[in-house]
């Protein structure tokens, strides 16, 4: 479920954290799902139990997921709303490249074209 690319110049927590959220937005993780432990993890994944730990630490800082002493770790209900919220607000991020992008010739159609390909699936 989990892949780490070691040719990758994302940090492997960086990867872990990226994943969780993919999951959780396409729906292979839900809400109070329960997520592997920190020793299963790094063990699965051959990484330091503190890599894992980082990663869990970061989403658990974003809300994304929770841990529960003695029960373990779990995806919060509220996940799946604030992965979607902060991708929505993340479009303003987008609007500095579009500009360079405008500068540098590519045309408006090239753009939309290739937003339709993404959400058909294609790329």
């Amino acid at each position: 479920m989990y892949q780490i690319d070691n040719q990758s110049r994302r940090a492997v927590y960086e990867q872990i954290v990226e994943q969780v959220e993919k999951h959780i937005l396409t729906g292979v993780l839900n809400g109070g799902d329960r997520m592997p432990s920190v020793r299963n993890l790094s063990l699965e994944l051959h990484v330091n139990p503190n890599t894992v730990q980082r990663a869990y630490t970061e989403l658990e800082r974003g809300g994304i997921i929770s841990t529960s002493p003695g029960r373990g770790t779990f995806v919060s209900d509220r996940a799946l709303e604030l992965l979607r919220k902060l991708r929505r607000e993340s479009l303003a991020d987008l609007r500095p490249l579009i500009r360079e992008l405008a500068i540098a010739g590519v045309e408006k159609e090239a753009l939309i074209e290739l937003v339709e390909e993404i959400y058909k699936g294609e790329v």
